[in-house]
């Protein structure tokens, strides 16, 4: 191979005579001498700039604030899933601890021989991403759950479960019966109990006040408006403790036991009525178990 190299007033050349190797070396020297240039000035910019290192450095504090905020809200969300979860445990008396998301659960195994590879920090970021997710889901359907079991809790506590005295006994059924100043058969449109006159009278559910005065037939009466069309009255009473308007609670003691009205002895009157037609009182105060 021969190069020849030509002045600039082209008035001299010279021939140089190289090998079939050294041909071959020029040429790759040529090739590879531009990527070793890039290479040097790409290390010398890196080893040359002062702000380096300090660039990465608040890079990975940066890193770190990202995921202590998120670690943060993670545990905000245990704290909130720990009262609810305590919440629900009392509400159905399961043991507290089963609910108690702070207690660090039980694991363990042989170490393995498989290789174990370092989170780096995009990926322990994801990590953290899909466990909030998770945690978010399953505070949701606690929450959920928690607000079902309230609205229960609403419903039986305004519902007349509770045996409004606890020391009676029924004397009459609801239903078709003898009735006892006339001897014809009439309807009952409620349950009878019978009890000693000053036996406390309770409220079979939570609910307001809306009748309490004397009933020429019932004598003196209580009417409980419990909502949705429920509606508890106890009658024959001798004492009345609450008036119209009052908030009332379940097992509050309202009245005490009398025969006052139409009655043929000491006991209590006690009527279910939904939208104003009379139920069967023993259907609701059986679900009270």
């Amino acid at each position: 191979m021969n190069i020849i190299f030509v002045s600039n007033s082209l008035a001299r050349s010279k021939s140089i005579t190289l090998g079939r190797f050294q041909a071959i070396a020029l040429i790759l020297g040529w090739a590879v001498l531009p990527v070793i240039i890039t290479l040097g000035l790409y290390y010398s910019m890196l080893s040359g700039n002062p702000m380096q290192p300090e660039k990465k450095t608040a890079h990975l504090q940066e890193n770190l604030n990202t995921m202590a905020a998120r670690l943060g809200q993670l545990q905000a969300q245990v704290l909130r899933l720990d009262a609810v979860g305590g919440r629900l445990a009392k509400h159905f008396g399961l043991p507290e601890q089963e609910f108690d998301f702070r207690r660090q659960p039980g694991q363990g195994g042989a170490e393995t021989r498989a290789p174990q590879y370092q989170l780096d920090t995009h990926q322990l970021e994801q990590e953290l991403a899909m466990f909030a997710q998770q945690l978010e889901k399953r505070s949701e359907s606690l929450s959920v759950l928690e607000a079902m079991t309230l609205r229960e809790q609403v419903v039986k506590s305004t519902s007349p479960t509770l045996q409004p005295v606890s020391a009676g006994w029924f004397s009459s059924n609801f239903g078709w019966r003898l009735d006892p100043f006339s001897g014809k058969k009439a309807f009952h449109e409620g349950v009878d109990f019978m009890a000693e006159t000053g036996t406390p009278v309770k409220a079979a559910a939570g609910g307001v006040v809306v009748y309490s005065e004397y009933h020429p037939q019932y004598g003196n009466m209580i009417d409980i408006d419990h909502g949705n069309g429920m509606v508890s009255r106890y009658a024959h009473t001798s004492k009345r403790l609450v008036k119209v308007s009052d908030i009332v609670l379940q097992g509050q003691k309202i009245a005490e036991v009398g025969s006052t009205g139409r009655s043929t002895g000491p006991h209590l009157h006690f009527e279910v009525l939904r939208n104003g037609a009379p139920q069967n009182p023993a259907r609701y105060l059986q679900t009270a178990g």
